[in-house]
């Protein structure tokens, strides 16, 4: 008997049962082991049915073995036994499982197209068509990953196959999702995540960031010549591209124009001197630098570095021949305005002395008639200067004196001294009203005699 997945109180079997003798010895009992879903219920008279207790699930246990018993009830007791295999049948009740609910696998940078990356597996638990399992790559949630184009799957097996070379630096990492679905009606599926690592390659040679080596002018590193052993010079700063182990770095001085005066740390690319400079030593120093990762094999690179030793660092640099040109024309440049604010400001305080001048002359003549000079006999022969240069000779003393009622102050000579010289007086008046317009505020002013 065959049977899939029956529900509860299901018939499973009907038979009939027999004694030939009578009485007592005719009346019979039936039965079956108590380790089975099934049960034995009486139909009519000497006709029994298998009916099943609970429901059944194939991927539990597929086939039971029943033991019929039956005993009469006469003396001795006889009975009879008759076996009864039931078989159960498959549905498609069951998706199929990865055997993993997440892979990840590696494969090397450069690989070749076709390369076999790796397998995911799902198994089913059903049977026949409804626990056989393709498989197929789902959408990747990345709607940017090219995911068609890096790798295939075989629907049959689950094999991974890359599709062309993948590079470290461009793409380190990736994922997507794999689909298993088997063949029943309906069909059921699930799904895995694979994520792919690609594993570096030292295929990356290092890159010296710090001198540029551009085919540039190179850059000059000065180091003044009472520089003590262990001076930094300068530092070579270099990169890689890959990572790991193929991206460590070390340092080494392979060429310098004398020997044993620099060195070159290995893990920092720190250059400094070897031992205190003297002036022996010559100026100009040209270091080769080896870069080398610690791939394998190890791959590297080179830089050249120039000294300069000189002997403090307020000596002026002499710029080198492509940047002359420039540096002269910034100087010439820097004259002309020199030139041209000296021009201004000259201009300028000329024209604030004429204007005084002027201003002055004007005044002159206005007291005096228009004239704009003192004449030599002005004063009196007792007052001029014996010398020639047109100075008094005698004690002068002015004295500030405010007019009564105007707030103005003024100067006059004392009439002890000058009593008969009131045209002079007049024109220092003038003079004294002219300097306070320009902000003068004199409170006394006196000439002495040169008595030695």
């Amino acid at each position: 008997l065959s049977f899939f997945f029956p529900p509860p109180k299901i018939t499973v079997a009907l038979f009939s049962i027999q004694d030939r003798d009578s009485g007592e010895n005719g009346r019979m009992v039936c039965s079956i082991q108590d380790d089975v879903p099934f049960m034995l219920k009486p139909s009519v008279e000497n006709f029994y049915r298998l009916v099943t207790e609970g429901e059944l699930d194939r991927e539990i246990r597929a086939e039971y073995n029943i033991t019929i018993t039956v005993t009469d009830l006469g003396t001795p007791r006889l009975k009879t036994e008759q076996n009864i295999t039931v078989l159960v049948s498959d549905v498609n009740d069951n998706a199929p499982a990865f055997t993993q609910t997440a892979y990840t696998l590696f494969v090397q940078e450069n690989n070749g197209p076709a390369l076999h990356i790796g397998s995911v597996s799902a198994t089913d638990r059903d049977s026949g068509t409804n626990a056989q399992v393709t498989y197929s790559l789902l959408p990747p949630d990345d709607p940017h990953l090219p995911l068609t184009s890096l790798v295939s799957i075989n629907a049959d097996n689950g094999h991974l196959f890359a599709l062309r070379s993948l590079d470290y630096e461009a793409l380190q990492a990736f994922e997507f999702r794999v689909g298993a679905t088997d063949r029943g009606s309906p069909a059921l599926s699930s799904e895995a995540l694979v994520r792919v690592v690609v594993v570096d390659d030292n295929d990356n040679s290092p890159f010296v960031l710090y001198p540029l080596q551009n085919g540039s002018a190179p850059c000059t590193e000065l180091v003044p010549r009472a520089a003590e052993a262990g001076y930094l010079v300068t530092k070579v700063v270099a990169v890689d591209g890959d990572s790991g182990q193929n991206a460590w770095l070390s340092f080494q001085l392979l060429k310098a124009t004398e020997p044993g005066l620099f060195s070159v740390w290995a893990h920092n690319g720190e250059v400094r001197t070897a031992r205190r400079l003297s002036e022996r030593d010559a100026a100009k120093h040209r270091l080769v630098v080896l870069v080398k990762d610690n791939g394998e094999p190890p791959l590297s690179a080179t830089v050249t570095l120039h000294v300069l030793l000189v002997d403090g660092f307020s000596q002026p640099y002499l710029p080198l021949p492509e940047a002359a040109p420039d540096q002269a024309q910034a100087d010439l440049l820097t004259i002309y305005l020199v030139i041209a604010l000296a021009s201004v400001s000259s201009l300028f305080l000329f024209s604030v002395l004429l204007f005084v001048v002027v201003r002055l002359c004007r005044r002159d003549r206005a007291a005096s008639g228009g004239r704009c000079s003192v004449p030599e006999d002005r004063f009196p022969g007792h007052l001029g200067d014996i010398s020639g240069t047109r100075t008094l000779s005698q004690s002068y003393q002015y004295e500030d004196c405010l007019r009564e009622g105007s707030g103005t102050s003024e100067f006059k000579f004392l009439n002890s001294i000058m009593p008969n010289h009131h045209g002079a007086v007049n024109d220092v008046e003038e003079k004294s009203n002219f300097v306070k317009g320009f902000g003068f505020n004199l409170k006394s002013v006196e000439f002495s005699e040169n008595s030695g």
